[in-house]
């Protein structure tokens, strides 16, 4: 038996990769600086694999941006407007990944979506007429033979024919199918060339075959490996899937030559239960997703031998991870805060290494390795931590009528419109503003004891008097006071709720550089005190426009976070949504009026096959969105902001969530989910966004001008609402500045033409 694992972190330990890259996009290293970090990180991880035992280990999971662009520009998947800039081939990829704006041109970046059900972001490749896939890259085999050097004989990674162009954009006459045949001889030239070096397996991704396959789509994927597979050579191929199931293709897919299958049996809810009813082939390996790549909660040894003992009765298994790593932070011996007795139930990406290997060892050899079952059957028996009989007590009073806002939303939007006062395509920001080295610094300084609570509550005070000031001289309609406080914005709210524990170093990639440090749930939630009242109080003393208060709702909270696994996630939500009740209440009570409750990763959790969406998701999620707002005063007005995803298929679930306004990230999919809000007559005031915050590029006056008649085109005037697609948090300050100025005369110029 063997260990192998789909992917590793990348950043690094410390986060060295994004914070040599930031170096290099600020021109303070070379970029033969970056890479020569870049061999070290894969180096140091590829050793750290070997020292551990796993057998397979994959190169090509490493990426200065993002996996599936790297595979695009592999595959020479650039759109023309980039190629014209005539930039390096890196400066060329972060063009793609972040936008440029320069002495070259100016391009915007990709668009930027969630992958799967995760909190990682892909940039979607762009497909037109002219694209012509064919190898051009270097990077696979310059990974691989960089391994090999060092003595390592690793598997490459890429994603898959079938996923990548399933995900992609088309913006011409062509679809994916079209592009099929050029597809398949560029990656036939993969396997030559890996071949001809010497490459012993080769790791093809398709997640894709998770999701709802039509009958069409199988047949083309058949078709695709079909014409793919007979060209392999003496190469093994490995096609790895993950996040669900294969239910839709499985037949197809053990049928096909292919010399590995990697199957999830962590989220894969019918996994076993096809090997069970059609078998496995006897001649393939079959990686069995058991370590659970997205959660950080210690895999039960017990559970998982016996689920091995079913799984190995239909051929020669190779122990995997359910996904990759990259989900999961890099080790628990970072953590110096957290004391032993409640890091022994964790495991991060090394710790999941080390229960590969004991599993192959304890089944491998019965008795020799018992000492390790035992202490993790032992860990399990133990009672980790004491419920809060109340806060079971208030779900279980929960009534129908707790999940409804009185009066309905047209009526509430007549009462708000007399309150308020605002103009037509009222302004606003979607809340935080640029967290500056000063900013971060004043709070690590008050973590540490440095200063005291009352300077730091002064910087703070200082730096959102400043923020309202420059709003009001712009004169955006609706304010924010900067969140200069807050860190993250679901590890903020978990610092004040009971029930929550917090790392020092367990950072997760996001987005290119973006990583965030997501809070681990560990028993119930409540909460015993205010949250944001204090902040938002005091900046509304400062303006006499309305200023937002600023939360994040519980779906986001617990989807942002790394949940239980003793509980439903249903539960984990409303014992959130209870918590956040109470914050909603009390910053109305305190002259709030305008309370914006963040549900960014509402989407997150929606299961990918969509029979499952309402019955396993959306009628608990959305009902407990209903429940933070629906004790609010008419008078108060609530909004929510989404970002990442793709809404249109679910948009008339989030009309019912029964928000006053909702705001999207849309600009980067070129505002197509307006056509959804048109058809179904959506009832909620919506800010789809003017401009994407992820690049650092400055839209120009009339570019956002052109975006709000677009948005005019396709839905009324008095329900549109004017604002960036996302937070501003990780954008620089003249970036910001010059945007919102931009922003504020864009939406004056079209106010004044209608």
């Amino acid at each position: 038996m063997k260990t192998s694992i789909i992917g590793f972190p990348r950043v690094g330990e410390v986060r060295e990769l994004k914070f040599a890259t930031e170096k290099y996009f600020r021109k303070e290293i070379s970029a033969d600086e970056l890479e020569k970090i870049g061999q070290e990180l894969r180096k140091k991880h590829w050793q750290l694999l070997v020292n551990q035992g796993i057998d397979f280990i994959p190169s090509g999971d490493f990426s200065y941006f993002d996996t599936t662009l790297d595979t695009a520009v592999l595959l020479n998947i650039v759109p023309k407007k980039y190629q014209e800039l005539n930039l390096s081939p890196l400066e060329t990829y972060f063009a793609l990944a972040r936008g440029y704006q320069g002495e070259a041109g100016d391009v915007t970046a990709l668009a930027m979506k969630k992958w799967f059900n995760t909190n990682y972001h892909y940039m979607v490749p762009e497909l037109d007429d002219e694209t012509q896939i064919k190898l051009v890259g270097e990077q696979l085999f310059t990974t691989f033979n960089e391994a090999k050097a060092n003595g390592i004989t690793t598997r490459p990674t890429i994603l898959g024919p079938f996923t990548l162009l399933k995900l992609a954009s088309y913006h011409g006459s062509k679809k994916a199918k079209d592009f099929y045949e050029e597809a398949i001889a560029a990656y036939v030239e993969i396997f030559e060339r890996l071949n001809l070096e010497s490459g012993e397996w080769l790791q093809i991704d398709e997640p894709a075959l998770v999701l709802d396959i039509t009958s069409e789509e199988v047949q083309q994927f058949k078709e695709l490996y079909t014409k793919l597979l007979a060209k392999k050579g003496k190469l093994k191929v490995l096609v790895q899937t993950y996040f669900g199931d294969v239910r839709d293709v499985y037949q197809d897919l053990i049928n096909l030559p292919f010399d590995g299958i990697g199957l999830d049996f962590v989220e894969g809810r019918k996994t076993l239960e096809l090997l069970e009813e059609h078998g496995f082939p006897k001649d393939k390996l079959l990686f069995a997703g058991i370590v659970n790549g997205k959660n950080i909660w210690k895999n039960n040894y017990e559970d998982t031998i016996a689920l091995l003992g079913k799984i190995q009765l239909f051929g020669k298994v190779v122990l995997n991870t359910s996904c990759s790593l990259l989900h999961v932070p890099y080790t628990i011996s970072s953590e110096t805060s957290l004391n032993k007795e409640v890091l022994k139930y964790f495991a991060f990406a090394v710790e999941k290494l080390t229960e590969l290997t004991d599993l192959k060892n304890i089944i491998m050899n019965k008795g020799e390795h018992q000492e390790s079952l035992e202490q993790n059957i032992a860990l399990f028996k133990q009672e980790r931590f004491s419920k809060n009989p109340q806060v079971a007590k208030k779900i279980e009073s929960l009534t129908e009528n707790d999940f409804i806002r009185v009066p309905v939303l047209a009526k509430r939007a007549e009462i708000q419109k007399e309150q308020l006062k605002l103009p037509i395509l009222p302004t606003t920001t979607i809340g935080s503003f640029p967290q500056t080295k000063e900013v971060k610094q004043n709070r690590a300084k008050f973590k540490k004891g440095e200063i005291s609570e009352a300077e730091y509550t002064v910087f703070n005070q200082k730096k959102i008097a400043e923020c309202v000031e420059f709003q009001e001289k712009i004169d955006l309609d609706v304010l924010v006071h900067g969140e200069f406080e807050r860190n993250d914005m679901v590890e903020y709210f978990g610092e004040s709720l009971e029930g929550y524990l917090f790392t020092e170093k367990a950072w997760v990639q996001s987005y290119g550089t973006r990583c965030v440090k997501p809070p681990i749930v560990w028993g119930d939630v409540s909460r015993s005190k205010p949250i944001t009242v204090f902040y938002s109080k005091y900046a509304q003393t400062l303006t006499d426009k309305p200023m937002k208060g600023m939360l994040t709702g519980p779906v986001t909270i617990l989807n942002w976070s790394f949940p239980r696994e003793d509980i439903s996630l249903k539960e984990a939500t409303l014992q959130l949504a209870l918590a956040i009740q109470e914050e909603v209440l009390d910053l109305e009570a305190n002259g709030i009026k305008i309370i914006q409750i963040d549900e960014a990763a509402l989407r997150e959790k929606l299961p990918l096959r969509q029979t499952d969406w309402h019955s396993e998701y959306l009628d608990w999620a959305i009902p407990a969105f209903r429940l933070v707002h629906s004790k609010v005063q008419p008078e108060t007005q609530i909004h929510t902001h989404m970002c990442y995803s793709e809404f249109s298929d679910i948009i008339q679930d989030i009309d019912n969530m029964d928000a006053d306004v909702i705001s999207f990230e849309a600009s980067r999919s070129n505002l197509d989910i307006l056509n959804a809000l048109k058809a179904i007559d959506f009832q909620t005031q919506v800010g789809p966004g003017v401009y994407d915050i992820h690049s650092p590029r400055v839209p120009l006056v009339t570019e956002i001008e052109t975006t709000i008649h677009n948005i005019l085109s396709k839905l009324p005037i008095e329900k549109i609402w004017i604002n960036p697609d996302c937070g501003l948090k990780t954008r620089g300050i003249f970036e910001t500045e010059a945007s919102l100025e931009n922003l504020v005369l864009a939406a004056k110029k079209v106010r004044g033409g209608v």
